[in-house]
């Protein structure tokens, strides 16, 4: 049986941490910020994790993480 390929798209934007979750940037950070406001910018810059449901998908994209 060949080796299962990792989906790039999805290797870039999720990392596995130590528990076992995977980890996520937040979207919407990344132009036409000008006519965001500071307070909605500032609670954009933090990450966050994948919710539960899509912890399924998000591993089978990644059979190797």
């Amino acid at each position: 049986m060949p080796k299962m390929k990792t989906k790039r798209g999805a290797a870039k934007r999720f990392k596995k941490s130590a528990g076992g979750a995977y980890k996520r940037k937040k979207a919407y950070t990344n132009h036409i910020l000008n006519k965001k406001k500071t307070k909605r910018k500032r609670h954009l810059r933090g990450g966050g994790d994948v919710a539960p449901s899509d912890k399924k998908q998000v591993d089978s994209m990644l059979p190797y993480a």
